[in-house]
């Protein structure tokens, strides 16, 4: 007895019928490979010693943490593709309380970087991060240029759904 193909995977075959349904099939790879990514950064960061963070807590502080230099909340939302800053803002003023972030100024602005405490919760979640992910993706075998590809080509769709995202808000 044969099977029909169950044809691509996704979420919802109602957008999949129709034109590209590998553009349904990626869109919902990218929905539950977010929501991994935002349960498993929580986690790791509570395995490191600074639970009670959420996943926009997380990512901001490991991008206020980069190259060690203080951030604007502009800089932060721009690098993160964050359009409702308030969300940011509101994730640094959690961040200070924790005392994870400290804020300064640069010229008229306000700044964030992160404190001794912040920097030593990177440090502990890249290491949690090295002892429990890290291997296992090794693991599979894939080539690292594979996954430099894979990272680029979500970067360059990021930027169609945001020039869509413009369009359907003009339209």
């Amino acid at each position: 007895m044969t099977h029909a193909p169950l044809g691509p995977v996704v979420s919802s075959a109602h957008l999949a019928d129709g034109p590209l349904p590998e553009l349904s099939e990626l869109e919902f790879g990218m929905t539950i490979a977010s929501n991994a990514f935002a349960r498993w950064t929580v986690r790791a960061m509570a395995a490191a010693g600074f639970a009670d963070l959420s996943p926009l807590e997380v990512q901001v502080l490991h991008s206020v943490h980069h190259r060690k230099r203080a951030k604007t909340l502009a800089d932060i939302c721009l690098v993160l593709n964050i359009e409702d800053t308030h969300t940011v803002n509101y994730a640094i003023k959690k961040l200070v309380a924790a005392g994870l972030v400290v804020v300064g100024k640069q010229g008229k602005e306000k700044t964030v970087a992160t404190s001794a405490k912040g920097a030593r919760a990177c440090v502990r979640y890249r290491e949690v991060r090295e002892q429990l992910l890290l291997q296992t993706v090794s693991d599979l075998g894939l080539d690292p240029q594979q996954i430099s590809r894979l990272a680029g080509l979500l970067r360059l769709m990021s930027g169609h759904y945001d020039q869509a995202a413009r369009a359907a808000a003009a339209a």
